[in-house]
């Protein structure tokens, strides 16, 4: 894979980092708004897991990233 591959690569890598923290940070709002409501216990446990499974996969994408970087500097 060549550089401008790659470069196209991180950008799309970077996007969707932006995008599932930007979506992370709406549900921890969201549950923090409604922690007081009296709401379903169950759908808080949802979003809470929703949460966890968003950050575990943009830890993933930080270290595709990282990947990427290191096979750009080659």
């Amino acid at each position: 894979m060549d550089d401008p591959e790659l470069k196209k690569e991180l950008d799309e890598v970077d996007a969707q980092i932006e995008r599932l923290r930007e979506e992370t940070k709406q549900i921890r709002e969201e549950i923090g708004q409604s922690w007081d409501a009296p709401t379903d216990m169950a759908e808080k446990a949802t979003l809470l897991t929703n949460v966890e499974q968003q950050e575990a996969l943009i830890d993933d994408l930080q270290l595709r990233r990282e990947q990427i970087l290191r096979r750009m500097k080659g």
